[in-house]
């Protein structure tokens, strides 16, 4: 077993995206999707830091239900708020001070994540060091184009989990995002595990753990942890 005290932080991505391409319609990072695993992490006593694409104050996708005890509980805390709106920008960040990064949903993610090269950077470093890749939702839209060190694409072969085509149907976003994140997968060799739209649903494949949805949040920070603490 290895102490938290003795892990090196994990890495949490949010997007900078605050509108739904050219349609005008709002978005951003989902904060469900960021408490839940965040709870888990915290109260086992792992250092969790913050960055987005662009740095700075990270836009929500208003979708936040503040009824909900594990987000009420972080958005009462100063320390949190103040992260969230000074969030490192991801082009300054150094992935070797990292056991793990995570990269939270929300549709903002879709236009932002694949392409990033500091994003799409720190994913091989910290793979390549042996370190946790992780995602929920729409945050596998930054694994769509992720490669190893040697040039492979990260997902090929592995199982994972991600917003079902399904989902984005019943949210009406089919025809809004640029592509349809678990069809992509797939189609980059991916083994998307399809659950039940709105189920809880985690797959850890190694050293690659990814969610469905903000269900599947939480659980998702439970694997997370326990992988770091092994």
């Amino acid at each position: 077993m290895t102490k938290a005290s003795e892990l090196k932080p994990v890495l949490f991505v949010v997007t900078s995206c605050a509108v739904k391409g050219a349609t005008g319609i709002p978005t951003g990072y989902n904060l469900a999707e960021v408490t839940h695993p965040l709870e888990k992490l915290k109260d086992a006593g792992i250092t969790v830091e913050f960055a987005s694409i662009k740095g700075g104050d990270a836009p929500l996708d208003g979708l936040e239900d503040m009824n909900d005890p594990v987000i009420a509980r972080f958005w009462a805390d100063s320390h949190f708020r103040h992260a969230m709106a000074n969030t490192l920008c991801i082009d300054e960040v150094d992935p070797s001070r990292y056991s793990a990064i995570f990269f939270a949903g929300g549709h903002g993610t879709m236009w932002d994540f694949p392409d990033n090269p500091a994003a799409q950077n720190a994913i091989r470093e910290i793979d390549a060091a042996g370190g946790i890749v992780s995602a929920v939702c729409h945050g596998p839209a930054a694994l769509v184009n992720a490669t190893k060190v040697d040039g492979s694409l990260l997902v090929a072969g592995k199982r994972v989990a991600a917003f079902t085509d399904s989902e984005e149907e019943v949210v009406q976003s089919t025809h809004v995002v640029p592509f349809l994140l678990a069809s992509t997968l797939n189609a980059r060799g991916a083994q998307h595990q399809n659950a039940a739209d709105w189920a809880n649903n985690v797959v850890v494949d190694g050293r690659l753990i990814t969610g469905q949805n903000p269900q599947s949040a939480a659980s998702l920070g439970e694997q997370l942890r326990d992988a770091l603490l092994a």
